[in-house]
């Protein structure tokens, strides 16, 4: 299926630039959480960065697995 691989994120969290590299039905689950919660984007990714124990992207895929599992 075309256009369903990862692809590279840059935003800037908590004034550092960063990249993410999701596959984009991650990216498009990421923005409607960030939308739910009332949160920018970049607001979610730095709250998820501070929690992590393992690489951005990975640690992003796991919070919105977990989201999901709980909802």
């Amino acid at each position: 299926m075309a256009g369903t691989g990862p692809r590279k994120y840059s935003l800037t969290i908590q004034g550092h630039a960063t990249s993410l590299t999701l596959e984009p039905i991650f990216w498009q689950a990421l923005n409607e959480a960030a939308a739910a919660e009332g949160k920018s984007l970049a607001a979610l990714v730095a709250e998820i960065d501070e929690a992590r124990t393992t690489n951005l992207s990975s640690a992003v895929r796991v919070w919105l697995f977990e989201r999901a599992r709980n909802r």
